[in-house]
Parts: C-alpha cells; structure tokens; sequence
C-alpha cells in the first residue's frame, strides 16, 4: 500500500530517482536532479546498470547537489530474466524507505512493482513495443538475403531473436521472401542480460539447426557462434559494442560492454567463417577482436524502391537511429539551424537503453515505414549523414539508389562506399556541412549530377551482389574450403 504525501511538513522533501547511466536518461536525471535541488528538495540518485567511474561520480555530485548512489542492480532492459527486474524493484522500496524517501521517481514503469512506502512517478523514457519498428537494420538485410537464396534454389528458415513482429508483419515476410520465419523468443546478444543468456541463445540456435536439418547456420552476430552446431556456421559482423565505443566514446569499455565484447571475440574464433560489410568494418573489428585475418566482405545490398523520382524537393533529408550517439544528431541539429531550408529527419528520438536525443531545429517525421521513407526519397532531397560511426549505412544506399545528392561524414566506411560520388565533411562541423548542402541547393544542375553519379555507384551494391557474395562464402563452406577476403562481392 503507498501512502499519501503530506504537504504538511518540516523538512524538504526527499526525492529517490533511478537512473540508467549508459544512455540518455542519465543526463536526464543530472538535469532534472539540479532542477529539484535548486528548488530546495533533497535527491538520492540511485544508478542501476553499468556504473560510471568514481571521478564521473564525484564530478555529478558537484554539478547536481545530489546523492549518487551505484546499487549494482541490473537495469530492467538487459535484465536476464523477470523476476532480476522484480527484484531490483523490492531494492529499490527498500532503500526509498532506509533512506525516508516521501516520493520515487523511476526512469522506467517496470520497476515500479514493489511495495513502495511512498508514492511513486515512473517516466516513459521508451519501451521495446514503441522501440521495436526502429531495429530494422538487420531485419531488412535478412529478408533481402532470404528472398535472394530462395530466389536461386535454397529452403531458408530465419529465427528471430528479441521482441517478435506481429503476426502480421511475419506473415508479409513469409509472402515477400517465401522463406519460414521463425520467432524464438530467444534474447537478443546486445540486450541479454547475463553471458549464459547469450550462450543459452547460442545452444538453442544449435538445437533448431538440427532439428530442422540445416545444412548450414548464418548468424547475424559472431556472439552466438558459441555453440555445438551440427553444421558450418558463418556470422556477420554487422556491428559490435568495441567498434562502436572506439568510435563515439573515450576510455575502457565499460563492465556492461566489455562482456559482451568478449562473447563477440569468442564467438569470431567459433565461426567458420566472419562476413563484414566493408573493408573499413572488417578491419577494424581484426583490430579489437585480436583476429589474424579480417573477416570477408560482402557489401550489403538493397533493392529500387519502385517508385518514379519526382521533382527535386527544396529541403535536405536525413535517417536513422537519432537517439544513438554515433549517428550524431547533435550536429545535425546544428546544421539545420543553419540552413534556409528544412533538414528533415526520419528516426527515433528515443531507443532502448532509454537514450533520448532533444532538437531545437530538425524537422522531425518520427519513425517513418519502408513505403513513407521510399516516399521521401523519390523528391531526391539532398541526403546528410553525419555519422561518426556507421560500418556500412543502409539509409545511405537507400538515398543513393533513389538519385539523392550526398553529403556524408568522412569517415572510413563511407569514404569506402562512396569516394568520388558524394561530399565530404567534418561531422563536427556543422558550418561546413551546412556549405555543402547549400551549395547543392542552390545549383540545381550540379545536384542532378551528383544524384545520377551515386544511384551509379548505388547500382554496384544490389541484393544480387549481396547475394552471390554470401553464397560465395557458404558455397566454400559446404565444400570445405576457407573464405577468403579477395572473394568477396564488392
């Protein structure tokens, strides 16, 4: 039973807030807890997940005014099972009421089932029913490779991991790809909350490649090569926490991370053979995984949209996951504020994890579908991304293939991709961008150009190459032959 807060009082009010310090809602609750200080309430800051360093601590109680606490427990989101969540949340009731809390406020619903002696606000930050629609990048990489293997001669079953499609969304798949589609409701590698749960994933894949008798297994994370599989196994390097954290971050990984980086070290070793989408990705994944040989590349691919390219549009367009740091939707924020025209940007504000990006100046369109976004891009707007890391950028290729002028980070990946084809900035430096854009704008002729050289360049990275790169590797497989980097589609 909570009780109600009294306004009578003596004292200031006690406030007891969780807080998650990997993404988003950590700044969130630093400001908000200097907010509430500032008005005379005392804070607690009770962080669960990954623990910042005691400097990082130390230098938030300074700038807040608050208490912060690390409690050790696990954060709902990478929680391995029900009842870890439940149990953090009776954590955290008793500590409200060794602490004299009078109100909780919690960055997530799910932990606010407990006997709180108080009441209880619970903020929601995000959620994996709303999240879900933005995981996409590997969903649609699976399905445009299960229709390619079908399409020349292969039975393809795909397991999903994580939170699971409707039913009517997998029976579409099914229709599209005429492949089986599978939702295992087993965890996800990057959310799974413990090592066994990722390697429980691992045996379970291995026991459904047998079951169904697979002749080969394609995994979409080296993580989950861990495991007794009946047949040869292959695993994409689609991204990793150690190339991403090398990219966007400073210092160790942290507990959380470093795991994970582990299994996917572990997991390269198992695979008998390692796919990566550009030679900058399978590079850099040898470099912090130790690996003697790189893996192959195998250029992603996508297919034409369908739709026929209308007038050039008198704005610039952007996509992707605007809540992860490494798509840098700060700059992009700037250099809309910079620009006579809008930048408009299709993508999440908010993921998983709870991080969450605030703009002041992109003309935000939420997570749009594959129809809405093939919408946009048939005005052939001139197409941004200021990545900081991106180990391939379907969006990209998306916009290329539909005649869009580019303006890309310079960074390995796109200089990879797209050398010769697009314009190159600083991805910090939102004036330069802002230059290139404008300049594209303004000459219309010179955009039309630079449209038509990378739907050109778009043309070599198709669902065909994809195709026959991937078979090319698991043909060798099959006949007991190494893959090689100099056999890869490109």
């Amino acid at each position: 039973m909570r009780v109600p807060l009294t306004p009578s009082r003596t004292s200031a009010p006690h406030v007891l807030m969780s807080a998650d310090a990997v993404g988003g809602v950590w700044p969130y609750s630093l400001d908000l807890a200097v907010g509430l200080v500032g008005r005379g309430l005392t804070v607690t800051v009770a962080i669960l997940g990954p623990a910042p360093s005691d400097a990082r601590i130390a230098a938030a109680e300074a700038a807040t005014g608050a208490r912060i606490v690390v409690t050790g427990l696990p954060l709902d989101w990478t929680a391995g099972t029900p009842e870890a969540v439940l149990g953090a949340a009776r954590a955290l009731a008793a500590m409200a009421g060794e602490i004299g809390a009078d109100l909780v406020h919690l960055h997530s619903p799910a932990l606010a089932q407990a006997d709180y002696p108080m009441p209880v606000a619970a903020v929601c930050h995000s959620c994996v029913a709303t999240w879900w629609d933005a995981v996409g990048g590997v969903w649609q990489y699976s399905l445009d490779l299960a229709a390619g293997l079908v399409g020349r001669g292969l039975p393809v079953t795909v397991a999903i991991l994580g939170p699971a499609p409707s039913d009517a969304r997998i029976a579409a798949a099914e229709a599209a790809t005429s492949a089986r589609i599978v939702a295992t409701g087993l965890p996800l590698d990057w959310t799974a909350g413990t090592p066994e749960a990722v390697l429980g994933a691992a045996r379970a894949l291995a026991a459904l490649a047998g079951a169904i008798g697979a002749d080969l297994v394609h995994l979409h994370s080296p993580a989950l090569a861990q495991a007794d599989y009946p047949v040869p196994v292959a695993a994409v390097c689609h991204s990793c926490v150690a190339t991403w954290w090398d990219a966007v971050e400073t210092g160790p990984l942290p507990p959380d991370l470093a795991w994970r980086h582990d299994l996917t070290v572990r997991g390269c070793r198992a695979a008998d053979a390692l796919l990566a989408p550009t030679r900058a990705h399978a590079l850099a994944t040898a470099r912090v995984c130790g690996l003697a040989q790189p893996p192959v590349v195998v250029r992603n691919g996508r297919g034409l949209s369908g739709l026929p390219p209308r007038a050039l549009a008198p704005h610039a367009f952007t996509a992707g996951r605007l809540w992860d740091r490494a798509k840098n939707a700060a700059a992009l924020d700037r250099l809309a504020g910079r620009l006579s025209v809008p930048l408009r940007a299709a993508g999440a504000v908010e993921g998983p994890n709870g991080a969450r990006v605030e703009t002041r100046h992109l003309h935000r369109l939420g997570r749009l579908d594959e129809t809405r976004i093939a919408d946009e891009l048939a005005g052939r707007p001139v197409f941004v991304s200021l990545a900081r890391y991106e180990p391939f950028g379907l969006a990209v290729l998306e916009a290329a293939a539909a005649g869009c002028a580019l303006v890309l980070s310079d960074i390995p990946s796109f200089r990879e991709l797209w050398d010769g084809v697009a314009a190159f900035v600083d991805p910090d430096d939102e004036g330069e961008a802002a230059e290139a854009v404008q300049g594209l704008l303004c000459d219309p002729a010179r955009r039309e150009a630079a449209g038509k050289a990378a739907a050109l360049r778009a043309a070599r990275y198709g669902v065909d190459a994809m195709t026959e790169g991937v078979l090319g590797v698991l043909g060798g497989l099959l006949a007991g032959a190494p893959a090689r980097l100099d056999g890869a589609a490109a």
